[in-house]
């Protein structure tokens, strides 16, 4: 296939299998609620898939390298589908969070896996574009798949949301097994597989790797704050749950929408962390923006930014991220990337209620800020002295 087709394949396989995966969101704490779930509960539920998907990231990124990719993204969507299809026979909270646990098993395996997949098909003049097309896909369904749950359990319920959602990915399996290109075609030609023991060691001697991994949870910590706070710091300055709703989709639309354009961009630059250090530094000003916002437009404001710096600094480092390990890491590579992606969002979401509780809504963004801008200068000086050849 050519790689426009290629490309294609991917950005399908990924955007049905997170619109599957997503529809669920939603939709689980409130049917947890239904069937006698108190709030201690319904976080835990929540929360037990993003640790597992945060834990498993790395090492099933690792088992992708050696034993293939396409194997660990087709097993990946076979258990997402699965747990769709057990959370309609679910009757406990306790069964919830079991089945959680396999979900986040199933996230580790899919996600690391096919951004490794589209990094080994594309050609290294045009990873930044395959990753803006890819992550545009990725972002997009992960923004409709709760709206389209929402929509299914308001007029079908709870129940029907998880059969259709089990379909959903379960087609996309097979479209997977069928379409997708097996790992020894997509890698003919390459370096031979190593010992894994020797890929680690030199990973944690890469200090570009490790720099790309630093910001992505320190970025996805602020996502986690902006996710799990910021609606809470809005209705504090009086907006309404509509209002709210538009900043949300304002973040949405805009991250969406700038990542196929900075993607193109990001290979035209002769260093993609340039780009990176852009994005972060008004990821920073934007966070910080949150917490001096009173009415409904400020948020809307630097939602736009925030999205729009996302989709910059995002797009770029996970471009940055197949240029700086070799060919045959980058399974381990990118489970890195997920892992700091789920786990800064979780670590956000533990902690910084208890500390927003003691210093308020405005110093915690303010202090979300100067975590990321500290990174960045770190990021910078770690990157400053890379070149990518291609």
């Amino acid at each position: 296939m050519s790689y426009g087709t290629l490309l294609f394949v991917f950005c399908g396989v990924a955007f049905c299998g997170y619109l599957g995966s997503h529809m669920r969101l939603p939709v689980v704490p409130l049917y947890a609620r239904s069937i006698g779930a108190n709030t201690v509960q319904v976080g835990f539920i929540n929360s037990a898939f993003l640790l597992v998907a945060g834990v498993l990231s790395l090492p099933l990124g690792i088992l992708s390298d050696r034993f293939g990719r396409k194997r660990f993204a087709s097993i990946g969507l076979i258990m997402l589908s699965a747990t769709s299809f057990m959370l309609y026979f679910s009757k406990t909270p306790t069964q919830l969070m079991l089945i959680y646990l396999f979900f986040g098993m199933g996230l580790a395996a899919f996600g690391p896996t096919m951004m490794s997949l589209v990094a080994d098909f594309s050609p290294a003049t045009h990873l930044g574009r395959s990753y803006g097309w890819y992550t545009t896909a990725l972002y997009t369904s992960m923004s409709l798949g709760p709206a389209v749950g929402g929509f299914i359990a308001q007029k079908e319920g709870f129940l029907q949301v998880f059969f259709i959602s089990g379909m959903v990915i379960f087609i996309t399996f097979w479209v997977a097994l069928l379409f997708l290109p097996p790992t020894h075609i997509i890698m003919a030609g390459r370096p031979k597989k190593r010992k894994s023991s020797v890929i680690i060691k030199e990973l944690l001697q890469n200090h570009a790797l490790l720099s790309c991994w630093l910001v992505t949870l320190g970025g996805c910590f602020g996502l986690g704050m902006f996710i799990t706070f910021l609606p809470l710091h809005a209705h504090d300055q009086n907006l309404k749950i509509g209002q709210i709703g538009l900043v949300f989709a304002a973040q949405g639309i805009s991250n969406a929408l700038s990542r196929i354009p900075f993607g193109h961009l990001s290979d035209k630059v002769a260093n993609r962390g340039t780009l990176v250090v852009i994005g972060l530094i008004g990821f920073s000003a934007s966070m910080a923006g949150f917490a001096i916002s009173k009415h409904t437009i400020h948020f809307v404001i630097f939602a736009v930014a925030f999205g729009i710096s996302m989709g910059l600094a995002f797009t770029s480092i996970g471009a940055l991220i197949a240029e700086v390990v070799p060919v045959e890491s980058r399974g381990l590579a990118m489970g890195g990337y997920n892992t700091c992606i789920y786990l800064g969002m979780l670590t956000s979401a533990v902690s910084m209620g208890a500390i927003i509780q003691k210093i308020g809504f405005e110093n915690g963004f303010f202090l979300t800020a100067a975590i990321n801008f500290f990174l960045v200068g770190f990021f910078h000086f770690l990157m400053k002295n890379f070149s990518a050849s291609r």
